[in-house]
């Protein structure tokens, strides 16, 4: 039986918000990362890389908003402090995109995919345990976006 934000429990309610709070959190450095890259990118690869970095972070940033939305819709706080994002986030900054090759661009950013693929399918496993398919579901749909990036980001580096 699906639950419902009003009866997953408060426990379940916490641990599924902690969740999609760290995707936020990774999605927002994810998205600040394909932007930089995205205005940053030199070399003979530079349309084809900036229009997938624009790609990219023009496809995190409302997905930035859902995630927020759905732990605001399970009754919980959505963290929007950018220090503590950065703080939280398994995705990192890269140091120094002014010195960085677009090679070193597209696996700084395919790591980033592969980490946000990875966190939003253990949130999602989490939603799951709980009853929670309405989580689930989006968890499953921004992984697939995820997933899909990181193997697009690959194939560059092939």
């Amino acid at each position: 039986m699906t639950q419902t934000a009003v009866d997953l429990g408060t426990d379940a309610q916490a641990a599924i918000c902690e969740a999609l709070n760290q995707s936020v959190a990774e999605t927002v450095v994810a998205t600040m990362l394909a932007q930089n890259f995205h205005w940053n990118v030199k070399g003979m690869s530079f349309g084809p890389l900036h229009a997938l970095f624009q790609e990219i972070y023009e496809d995190h940033f409302p997905a930035q908003d859902d995630l927020a939305e759905r732990v605001k819709a399970l009754k919980g706080h959505a963290d929007g402090v950018l220090a503590q994002m950065i703080d939280r986030s398994k995705v990192e900054e890269y140091p120094n995109s002014a010195t960085a090759s677009a090679k070193d661009m597209i696996a700084a950013l395919c790591a980033a995919q592969e980490t946000l693929a990875a966190t939003l399918a253990g949130a999602g496993e989490l939603a799951a345990e709980h009853g929670d398919t309405l989580t689930e579901d989006l968890c499953i749909a921004r992984g697939q976006v995820h997933e899909k990036f990181a193997w697009i980001l690959r194939s560059h580096l092939e």
